[in-house]
């Protein structure tokens, strides 16, 4: 439970899933040396996927990637009982891993989240990582909370995505302490580095869906303490990072997986293409970064 894992993109021909340009990423991902794939998060367009697309996600990560890296698959709503069910079908499917958003929309207390939590962790055996993403939830998970979840034998660790080094570096530190089987990743590509030197032991990645190989090498210099190359790839790949970023995820991702003839096609709505603006600042940096030649 450690190293980089990458969140796909969902890729779509006409609007219509993209079954082989699916298939093909995650062959991609393999070959190139990462250690997991995480189908249907929010890089993904979950919200936007119906049931059957859900389906067949899983179905083709099984198939491609089962025994050779980890398959993550998120399956968290704004539903208990909906999350459940979801991450009861998942574990049928053959994941490794629930990716469990905190709940959006409905925003609980934190003695709310604490029995979201309890009551997935008693209906499954898969193993969890929760997911604190405040930006898109409205909703942070607290230390306290996050301490009390901890317990549940089932669940391994957080995808933290606040964006608060102070409370990752709580997380870690606090937690590791007490439940060594408990991890923190980061779930931003720009804090891998400072995440990783404070404890933390690996990425939920968007940017490795472009450049994975890039990605593994950081994750895995500092994995075994060499911070000096971490942090020289961390300044080159800096740039892209933030780019990648400039709009809401996956939208650049995915503009910049198309302009490098990777399977991506376009969000669905209400997503939407980049602004001319940001186009120009993406194709940029993939110039300077020589990922695309014309």
């Amino acid at each position: 439970m450690k190293g980089t894992i990458t969140a796909l993109v969902t890729p779509f021909k006409g609007q219509e899933l993209d079954e082989e340009g699916l298939a093909s990423n995650i062959r991609y991902q393999i070959v190139n040396g990462v250690n997991g794939i995480l189908v249907l998060g929010s890089t993904g367009e979950v919200s936007t996927l119906s049931p059957e697309e859900q389906e067949k996600c899983i179905k083709i990560a099984v198939r491609e990637a089962k025994g050779k890296v980890q398959v993550w698959v998120g399956t968290g709503s704004y539903c208990t009982k909906m999350t459940i069910e979801k991450t009861q079908k998942a574990q049928a499917l053959g994941a490794d891993v629930a990716l469990i958003v905190t709940p959006y929309y409905n925003k609980p207390t934190q003695e709310g989240l604490y029995r979201h939590f309890e009551a997935i962790s008693k209906a499954v055996q898969i193993p969890i990582m929760l997911y604190n993403i405040p930006g898109r939830c409205g909703t942070n998970i607290e230390l306290g909370t996050l301490l009390k979840i901890a317990e549940f034998p089932n669940v391994m660790g957080v995808k933290e995505s606040s964006g608060n080094i102070q409370q990752a570096g709580e997380f870690i530190h606090s937690i590791s302490m007490k439940y060594p089987h408990f991890h923190v990743f980061s779930g931003d590509d720009a804090f891998t580095l400072p995440m990783m030197s404070l404890g933390a032991v690996g990425i939920v990645s968007v940017v490795s869906n472009l450049i994975p190989a890039a990605i593994v090498k950081q994750v895995n210099a500092a994995l075994n303490g060499d911070f000096i190359s971490a942090k020289e790839i961390h300044h080159q790949l800096l740039p892209l990072y933030n780019v990648a970023f400039v709009e809401t995820n996956p939208v650049p991702i995915k503009t910049a997986m198309n302009l490098c003839g990777m399977p991506a096609g376009e969000c669905r709505l209400p997503l939407y293409a980049l602004s001319p603006n940001s186009l120009n600042l993406l194709k940029q940096k993939l110039h300077e970064m020589e990922l695309i030649k014309q």
